[in-house]
């Protein structure tokens, strides 16, 4: 009998089914194997499965031969996850279309998939002004030195300096691509693509083998949107792929962080115009990171698919908090050392999102509960 993961690559590969589709076939039928044995009527009465793509989804299943076609995927493929694995990375879970298989290169940190150690999305132009550059850099060793990992798109321009700087101050980055994890994209970043690996990871949607398609790369920008606690936008022009990036950011409910510039600087319109859109402004390196949590240095250590290392995140048991509401009460249960996004934290309390809101407002006027970049909650 094959594994869920097995089913969450096989749908992958069924024509006219994408991510969105795959959701609310787990939803349906309780999981993506029941979904593959679904009939062709159960099919039917699925929310986007029209008569084609059923007819569609009924031919692919009879001509191919599961069990041949994983084995040589596997041969092809051996590191990927699913969102049936321990290491597929949480914070993607929560987006509208998490890609259903993540292919992976370099060295794994299950501190980063778990959440626990904080990503942050630095993007822009591939034509930076010496002051992009020399900003992206000052603010990617800084970011690195604090122990958060760096993710971007390995383009040329801003990508490019923001993996540097965080290489340069020994710091993880991971690098979300566009091609296969084997194939990289520009050619001349081959030399900072093995740093990447060696020090950090490399990540996309597509098997080995894929080339360069310009339909890739704004797709693969939701992945950095959705890996990431906080996006940083550098330097982009109006017509920018960072802009895509920053806005579905803020559709996931991740905070943006924009670089002013000069109105002189064509590169620069673009996070003008994040900024008249509410952005929040980067003016030094010391706000930023006070804005993103001031999170403290800590000291990763590589941690293989399976394991987890908690050590530095264990819960802290806390005596009862006399005084509090039963609602109060309720909410503040739910909370943990660990951060929760609002949503999970209305799940778990069982109460309106109204109310949970209006107790999280009164938990952090209490000093119980602190309130982090992307609505997301934790112990104080």
């Amino acid at each position: 009998m094959f594994e869920e993961r097995v089913f969450w690559w096989a749908w992958s590969k069924v024509p006219g089914v994408g991510p969105v589709l795959m959701g609310r076939l787990r939803d349906c039928f309780g999981g993506l194997r029941e979904a593959w044995e679904a009939t062709e009527r159960d099919l039917r009465g699925v929310e986007g499965f029209g008569r084609q793509t059923v007819e569609g989804v009924v031919r692919w299943r009879a001509q191919v031969d599961l069990e041949k076609a994983w084995g040589e995927h596997l041969e092809k493929n051996p590191d990927f996850w699913t969102p049936a694995d321990e290491g597929y990375p949480r914070l993607l879970l929560e987006i509208p279309s998490p890609p259903p298989v993540l292919y992976y290169r370099g060295i794994v940190d299950m501190s980063e998939s778990l959440g626990l150690r904080p990503l942050v999305g630095v993007v822009g132009t591939r034509e930076p002004s010496e002051y992009g550059r020399r900003w992206t850099r000052k603010i990617c060793r800084a970011l690195a030195a604090r122990g958060f990992t760096v993710v971007s798109g390995l383009a040329a321009g801003i990508d490019t300096e923001a993996h540097r700087g965080c290489l340069e101050a020994g710091g993880r980055t991971l690098a979300v691509m566009g091609t296969g994890v084997d194939l990289v994209y520009p050619p001349r970043n081959v030399s900072l693509y093995g740093e990447i690996v060696a020090q950090g990871a490399v990540l996309s949607e597509y098997p080995a083998g894929t080339g360069p398609d310009r339909a890739h790369f704004p797709q693969r920008n939701r992945i950095i949107a959705g890996l990431c606690r906080a996006v940083l936008v550098m330097e982009a022009p109006l017509r920018s792929g960072a802009l895509i990036t920053a806005n579905l950011a803020a559709d996931f409910g991740r905070d943006v962080f924009v670089l002013p510039g000069s109105l002189d600087n064509p590169n620069a319109l673009g996070c003008l115009g994040l900024l008249s859109k509410g952005a929040q402004v980067i003016l030094n390196e010391g706000l930023l990171l006070e804005m993103l949590g001031s999170i403290p240095p800590v000291d990763v250590a590589e941690v293989g698919v399976g394991e987890t290392q908690l050590s530095l995140f264990e819960e802290v048991s806390s005596g009862p908090v006399s005084g509090l509401s039963a609602e109060l009460m309720q909410v503040f249960q739910v909370i943990s050392s660990q951060e929760l996004p609002f949503d999970l934290i209305v799940e778990k309390a069982n109460l309106p999102a109204s109310t949970v809101s209006s107790s999280l407002l009164q938990l952090e006027l209490l000093g119980l509960v602190s309130q982090l970049p992307g609505m997301r909650y934790q112990r104080c």
